[in-house]
């Protein structure tokens, strides 16, 4: 018989110092190693923030930890997968002097817990305090084997150090990189021809500054004009370099055949020949202003919202697909149509703006209609901004976000 085991007694009881995470850093539990390791009681940390019940040292200008760990948890959700960092300096506050911060190095590994949907439902946050080790310095004479080895200790910690220090230039030289990249890969040059077209694009937080989703403007014959938003599956660089391949086929495509759905099977045969394309998702537009009219479809791709004179949101859900690559198959896209008033606003988006993690997306799709409403007589780029404040993105989130407002 396999005997009952009390985990709770184990965590609670084990030598390593421990934390338990929620997916958005907030500290749901804590065992009795890490209150003495930190000098904290269970009402200091259950129920706060991470970073706020553990900042950085502002007295310290090269304080580093909030940015490393940050990153750390960061890889966990997005991997699924363990995070083990190298030593790190990382100060806490002085629990009985508001204001004081004491030097503390830990060796700390990050662990996802999944949940049955197979995403990150808690995080284990294990460290170990090697403070000692690291500031104690080898003395000679007798005692030669704990000697060497607190020696030895010192010498790799320190090493870290530098090696760290090294992998921060390093990571500031690939994000200026990234930054002319993003930049390059994302520039309209139809769009300036578009006064009534705001753009907006905010990369995930703790990103390189660059990632999948992309917007576009597109000049057809005649008065017509195509817009398009996408989301390709993944972040940094390689997700960026598979946004810009795709996100210039789909421009291609709708230039030569001015139909959203034939342009964006194209894109579905083209997505299966390049790697990390598949299940991209997207939905494109075409505008035609003589007839005001509205032609789109969508791959897999949260709904564009038509927003009327009234306030009222009418939602583009009539043509919707699976994403790109989803089908073994060749199959013909869905289309629809609608006519517009002069004066209406079409806003297409990615999902970064509505979606919350443990959330149903309807929830945020009721918040960008309510958000609209509220804001339905601004100019477009005023309304652009109003929506990133409004749904609390305007600083980023933890998905990017690509959002298109057209005053039609």
């Amino acid at each position: 018989m396999v005997p009952h085991i009390d985990y709770k007694a184990v965590f609670t009881a084990t030598p390593s110092p421990y934390l338990v995470l929620a997916p958005d850093l907030m500290i749901v539990d804590v065992n009795e190693s890490y209150l003495r390791a930190t000098g904290r009681s269970r009402q200091d940390l259950v129920g706060q923030y991470l970073f706020a019940a553990f900042p950085d040292n502002p007295a310290d200008p090269d304080a580093d930890g909030v940015r490393n760990l940050g990153a750390s948890l960061d890889r966990v959700l997005r991997s699924r997968e363990p995070d083990t960092m190298a030593v790190q300096k990382y100060d806490i506050p002085v629990a009985s002097r508001p204001g004081v911060f004491e030097e503390r190095w830990w060796s700390p590994i990050n662990t996802p817990v999944l949940g049955p949907d197979g995403q990150v439902a808690w995080i284990i946050h294990r460290v170990e305090d090697v403070t000692a080790f690291v500031l104690s310095r080898p003395q000679g004479g007798a005692g030669g084997g704990r000697k060497a080895m607190e020696a030895e200790l010192y010498a790799r910690a320190r090493e870290l150090q530098r090696l760290n220090e090294e992998l921060r230039q390093a990571h500031g030289r690939e994000r200026q990189v990234a930054v002319t990249l993003q930049e390059a890969m994302l520039h309209s040059p139809d769009l300036v021809r578009h006064p009534n077209v705001a753009v907006r694009y905010l990369p995930a937080v703790g990103s390189l500054n660059v990632c999948g989703d992309w917007y576009d403007v597109v000049d057809l014959p005649g008065e017509c004009f195509a817009v398009a938003v996408g989301d390709v599956v993944g972040h940094g660089l390689a997700a960026a370099t598979v946004m810009g391949m795709l996100r210039s086929a789909l421009s291609a495509a709708v230039r030569a055949l001015h139909e959203p759905a034939r342009s964006l099977e194209v894109l579905g045969l083209y997505a299966r020949s390049v790697e990390g394309a598949v299940a991209t998702t997207a939905v494109k537009a075409v505008i035609d202003p003589s007839r005001h009219r509205i032609t789109y479809s969508s791959a897999g791709h949260p709904p564009p919202v038509l927003l009327h004179h009234d306030g009222a949101c009418t939602m583009l859900d009539r043509a919707t697909d699976p994403p790109l690559g989803a089908r073994p198959e060749h199959v013909p896209r869905p289309q629809a149509a609608l006519p517009y008033t002069p004066g209406d606003t079409l806003v297409l988006y990615t999902d970064g703006l509505v979606e919350r993690r443990g959330e149903d997306i309807d929830a945020g799709l009721d918040r960008l209609t309510d958000a609209l409403a509220r804001y339905a007589l601004l100019s477009p780029d005023r309304l652009a901004d109003a929506l990133l404040a409004r749904l609390e993105v305007a600083g980023g989130a933890r998905d990017d976000i690509a959002l298109i407002v057209v005053r039609l």
